[in-house]
């Protein structure tokens, strides 16, 4: 255990050693958020832990039992507000009560409703000291995927493309591999090992026949989810032949039970969506459904009409942008987004907080999408 003096380390840099404990639960812990815990005494750094896996004890619990002292009188540093509900383990407020916890130092408050300030409050009626608000942004941007999915009960939606610098997903063929690197692409398989769903649309599938798998070892392969209005997906598709290995959702309008017999035969549901104005799938309910079915994240691969009508409803709350040292060119290449697009420029999509980095000879831009509140009624 580390012997840095209170004099020395501040909450704030006890708050980034309970963030970098938590972030070890990334991709295990879902839908769950990542929490982490460091419990502190006279000076020194006594115990640390975070929540492993989804299930089992949060971080507080495990931080507890890893003390190399008595915890009696202690500070513990905990990225989001202790719970204080039972769940499927119990509150972690009896925890730190039964610990003698003396004080707490609280990253975010949790939004859960069975939470929500709650658990703070039970800490301060003991007679607790509870600070809330250290590294704030911090702890609430290491989980913005719990806070999405528990305030709105919908997946976070990241939709993801890789184009060349000119903005073109695939030359005037529609051949598209490869336009980014192996870098790039590596980093597209631990992005799809941390979501919980993949989802294209049928024209990705018959353009691509993608296996949508994460092909890293040891990660997990998310499920795929395939938006596909009438059952055009091919019954050769990889899709559909590995549907019995890999867990496949094929979202239809089709009823036609026919129609859907081989799919099922093959191993792939169907999840039978009413159809929006335009015909499609009901993409607000497929959202909603995937959600009451635990699904808290979503990676969106393609294609460029599914990827308008999802941005265009509001459903989208991050762009991954992968661009390639690469010009293509020709007026009938494709770009990644579809749809009829937006009637100038102040009408479109607004990105926040934009980054950039390069990944190998490519670079990977990324932003949040501006959340557009619908307007109050006069």
């Amino acid at each position: 255990m580390s012997n840095f003096m209170c004099n020395i380390m501040r909450d704030e840099d006890y708050m980034r050693l309970a963030l970098k404990e938590a972030a070890k639960g990334a991709g295990h812990v879902s839908p769950n958020p990542m929490v982490g815990a460091v419990i502190v005494k006279g000076g020194q750094i006594i115990g640390k832990g975070y929540h492993q896996r989804c299930g089992e004890a949060h971080a507080e619990v495990n931080a507890l039992k890893n003390c190399t002292a008595s915890p009696n009188g202690a500070t513990a540093y905990v990225t989001l507000e202790p719970c204080c509900h039972f769940g499927k383990q119990p509150p972690c407020t009896q925890a730190l009560l039964n610990a003698g916890i003396a004080r707490v130092v609280v990253g975010c408050l949790d939004p859960n409703p069975l939470v929500a300030g709650q658990g703070s409050q039970i800490l301060r009626s003991h007679g607790v000291e509870v600070i809330e608000g250290v590294l704030e942004a911090e702890c609430k941007a290491l989980n913005r995927v719990f806070f999405h999915y528990i305030t709105h009960r919908r997946p976070y939606v990241t939709l993801k493309y890789a184009m060349t610098l000119d903005g073109k997903i695939a030359a005037y063929t529609g051949e598209s591999k490869w336009i980014t690197g192996e870098a790039a692409r590596a980093q597209v398989q631990q992005l799809r090992a941390q979501n919980k769903a993949i989802m294209v649309g049928v024209g990705t599938v018959l353009a691509d026949d993608p296996a949508l798998t994460c092909r890293l070892p040891n990660l997990p392969t998310p499920l795929r989810v395939i938006c596909d209005t009438g059952l055009r997906t091919p019954l050769n598709a990889q899709v559909v032949q590995t549907a019995a290995q890999v867990p496949t959702l094929i979202a239809t309008c089709c009823a036609d039970e026919q129609k859907q017999a081989p799919y099922l035969a093959a191993g792939c549901r169907i999840m039978q969506l009413p159809a929006d104005a335009d015909g499609h799938p009901d993409l607000p309910l497929l959202l909603q459904n995937l959600a009451a079915e635990g699904i808290d994240s979503l990676l969106l691969e393609g294609g460029a009409e599914l990827a308008w009508s999802m941005l265009n409803a509001g459903l989208v709350q991050r762009v991954q942008a992968y661009i390639a040292p690469l010009l293509l060119a020709g007026r009938t290449a494709k770009g990644p987004l579809g749809g009829i697009g937006f009637a100038n420029p102040n009408a479109g999509i607004h990105l926040l907080n934009p980054t950039i980095r390069q990944i190998g000879e490519d670079f990977l831009i990324e932003a949040d999408v501006e959340e557009v509140l619908p307007c109050s009624p006069a």
